[in-house]
């Protein structure tokens, strides 16, 4: 079977080596990270690694955002998709420490990308910045449905809750990263559940 002229073990090849480099970035950085440095970690050849990544590290850089955004994204589902009662908001919270849980400690892939992409990238920066703003248009769309629902008083704003959320998501991913501890992220989560529970109707 065949992907395009890949076949299904040129498919499984190029996927090792964006994971491997995936890991490398996690942990030394974008500008830690060499073709040298994930020739080693894949026992690729460079003719080998520009066979399957023709624009050098730019392309397999891109192929990192590609597979991270979907791993991140993909750890929240169903949850994500379906945030309308506080029960499934709990359940995406449990999601989301799970598959940061998972990664020892290393952070958010994305925001740390955005990070050091912006000064050195803007193409690469404009790609991780789209992607956040769809993660955080998924998380309004919930608290719209949330509001819909009657969960959250009328003049809710779901944008700027959506980013809220993201945003101390974000924050506490980075203190994860610098604590090596999954705490300041269930810290962080607590507090931005705590705050969208306060737009809850007042009980009569």
């Amino acid at each position: 079977m065949t992907t395009g002229a890949r076949t299904a073990k040129g498919e499984a090849t190029r996927a090792r080596i964006v994971e491997a480099t995936a890991d490398r970035i996690l942990a030394a950085g974008l500008g830690g990270t060499s073709l040298d440095d994930v020739r080693a970690d894949t026992a690729t050849s460079k003719s080998q690694l520009f066979h399957y990544f023709p624009g050098g590290k730019a392309e397999l850089v891109r192929a990192v955002v590609d597979l991270q955004g979907r791993r991140v994204l993909d750890a929240q589902r169903p949850a994500l998709d379906a945030l309308d009662d506080w029960p499934s908001w709990e359940d995406w919270r449990s999601r989301l420490l799970a598959h940061y849980d998972a990664q020892h400690g290393w952070g958010c892939p994305i925001g740390s990308l955005a990070t050091e992409a912006a000064a050195t990238d803007p193409v690469l920066a404009g790609e991780l910045t789209a992607y956040l703003r769809d993660w955080a248009a998924l998380l309004a769309a919930g608290v719209g449905r949330l509001r819909a629902a009657g969960h959250l008083r009328a003049e809710a704003d779901p944008e700027r809750l959506g980013v809220a959320v993201l945003a101390a998501v974000e924050g506490g991913l980075l203190l994860t990263r610098t604590e090596q501890g999954l705490w300041p992220l269930e810290a962080a989560l607590d507090g931005a559940l705590a705050h969208l529970r306060s737009w809850a109707p007042a009980e009569r």
